[in-house]
């Protein structure tokens, strides 16, 4: 873990604009697309790059907008990850958005982000949250495997349904679906159950596959001869080099994913749920009961 000082902490558009206030992460995700060499790290993925003055550039930056919008963070870098215990500085953030009346969408794979369920809840009551969660797998198994240094698929589903009782809306990130690991309709099926029975808003998913890059495919290939051995050579006579990897159940898995959601009433496309999240309603306006079906 190392320190700087930002020069700045939003970017965007006006209307919805997002933040990042860690570099790097330690939750160990085998498929981190982060990882990847175009994103230009100067430092190992693992040694986070903390901004520490990220408090005091949002302050400014939100007391310089005219209009209230949602702001968003963990699109790049979980903000829970285990230093954020330590320095708090997701909560600092947290804090100065609710303040200013600003909504928020929050990405995560941790159950850390119930130290802040408070926050959460006043900034809803204020303007908008939105909590977004990533299960990639049912079986808590794989799931160690996958993404091991991070809370399991039961206890997400755990903060979903914390956050349905607090009238807090959820979206679920679905993806990456790896080939030939996780991409089964039985793993689809029993996540989708779970998701709509915890009242979650909206599923975001692209195409059943994972995409790989230079930096991110080394180190994911990496993984695979450690805990699927031959999986690696399966990969590459398939896809070769390839960027996407659509799954061979793609188009099955496609189908499933709309079908199951139109059943219980939950956002199936990207674009759907990405303006849902980029949306706040007035100004005064508490989501109720009824926006959460």
């Amino acid at each position: 873990m190392h320190f700087v000082d930002a020069k700045g902490i939003l970017t965007g558009k006006a209307g919805f604009y997002g933040m990042n206030i860690y570099r790097g992460c330690t939750h160990g995700c085998i498929y981190c697309d982060s990882r990847s060499l175009c994103y230009r790290f100067t430092h190992p993925f693992e040694d986070i790059e903390v901004k520490q003055n990220a408090p005091e550039l949002l302050e400014k930056a939100l007391r310089s907008k005219k209009k209230k919008c949602m702001i968003g963070t963990g699109a790049m870098s979980d903000p829970y990850m285990h230093c954020e215990e330590k320095l708090g500085l997701t909560r600092r953030c947290l804090e100065i958005i609710r303040d200013n009346e600003f909504g928020l969408a929050i990405q995560t794979k941790s159950d850390r982000i119930l130290r802040d369920i408070d926050l959460l809840d006043e900034i809803n009551r204020r303007a908008k949250c939105v909590v977004q969660m990533t299960l990639t797998t049912y079986d808590d198994d794989l799931c160690r495997i996958l993404e091991p240094n991070v809370c399991n698929t039961k206890r997400r589903i755990e903060v979903l349904e914390i956050m349905r009782e607090r009238g807090i809306p959820t979206i679920v990130w679905l993806t990456p679906i790896l080939p030939f690991i996780n991409d089964t309709e039985e793993n689809i099926t029993a996540i989708l159950k779970e998701c709509a029975r915890t009242g979650v808003k909206g599923i975001i998913d692209f195409g059943m596959g994972l995409t790989l890059r230079e930096g991110d495919r080394e180190y994911y290939y990496a993984a695979l001869d450690r805990h699927f051995p031959g999986m690696k050579e399966k990969y590459i006579r398939q896809y070769g080099n390839a960027y996407e990897l659509p799954s061979l159940n793609a188009k099955k898995l496609s189908g499933l994913l709309k079908s199951i959601c139109e059943d219980n009433e939950m956002m199936s496309s990207p674009d759907e749920c990405f303006k849902y999240m980029q949306e706040l309603p007035g100004r005064y306006r508490q989501l109720t009961l009824f926006d959460l079906k």
